[in-house]
């Protein structure tokens, strides 16, 4: 299969520049668009990889010759842009020279059965990127997000999740009410009250629920806890912060899954 022959496009007024503008740019633009932007060959690999293609690559001029030919060879529509466009529709200091335009997964239900993480709010784009490398890592297969959780598919959750979300079903704008949904065993971080961690008999399949960065896990979803669940500190701090918090509890539970699956 060739490679699809690329249009060239030099005008910042384009549509297509416009659009990638927007949905590198605007978090929730992609709601919009129905589409998401992977800025990066890295993004763009762990997509293929994954097996999932996009409808268009988008290359700068300078880098056409030198481009891998599995991303080169990988949509049905290439496009070259301009060297100098290429800061206009970047959300990096120092822009990449190609990305895909991919359609935005249609996911909007959730596996009642599936290994979950909740993000109950959390706001920061790096904190849920980083919270979706580690479920993705430790064998988690779905993310349900509650409104008011930092957008899933914005270009700095991306960046931060490094392909992780290639690897997982993703769901937000979801209530409270739809976490009951979910048929497995829900486990709520604590900073102070509820078994230690390292003691603990971890469920598997589980959901574990990760708060806000700063309220942390709802009194509702407190409630619905089947377990609540603290990490020991002997070094004294008041907590930690929620990606870590959650790379900690996710390995945990990966670790202990692993125990039963080899005995």
């Amino acid at each position: 299969m060739s490679a699809a022959t690329p249009l060239a496009i030099q005008s910042r007024d384009n549509t297509l520049v416009k659009d990638l503008r927007r949905l590198s740019q605007d978090s929730t633009a992609y709601r919009k668009q129905g589409r998401v932007w992977l800025e990066g060959d890295h993004l763009c690999s762990a997509a293929l990889v994954r097996g999932l293609r996009p409808e268009i690559a988008v290359f700068a001029e300078s880098f056409w010759d030198e481009a891998p030919a599995e991303l080169r060879h990988a949509a049905p529509r290439n496009v070259l842009l301009a060297d100098s466009l290429w800061k206009d529709i970047s959300g990096l200091e120092s822009p990449a020279r190609m990305g895909f335009v991919m359609a935005l997964p249609d996911t909007q239900t959730l596996d009642p059965r599936a290994p979950t993480v909740v993000l109950d709010r959390l706001q920061d784009a790096g904190n849920v990127g980083s919270v979706l490398r580690s479920a993705s890592a430790f064998g988690f297969a779905q993310i349900a997000a509650i409104k008011g959780t930092a957008a899933l598919w914005s270009a700095k959750v991306l960046r931060a999740g490094m392909g992780a979300h290639f690897a997982l079903r993703l769901v937000e704008g979801l209530s409270e009410a739809d976490i009951a949904t979910l048929d497995v065993p829900l486990l709520a971080t604590s900073s102070h009250q509820g078994d230690f961690l390292h003691r603990a008999e971890l469920p598997w399949p589980c959901a574990w629920l990760l708060g806000h960065e700063g309220q942390g896990v709802s009194e509702v979803l407190q409630e619905r806890a089947a377990a609540h669940i603290r990490i020991a500190q002997p070094g004294g701090e008041e907590s930690l912060n929620v990606a870590a918090a959650a790379a900690i509890c996710l390995h945990a539970s990966g670790a202990a899954r692993t125990d039963v699956t080899s005995r």
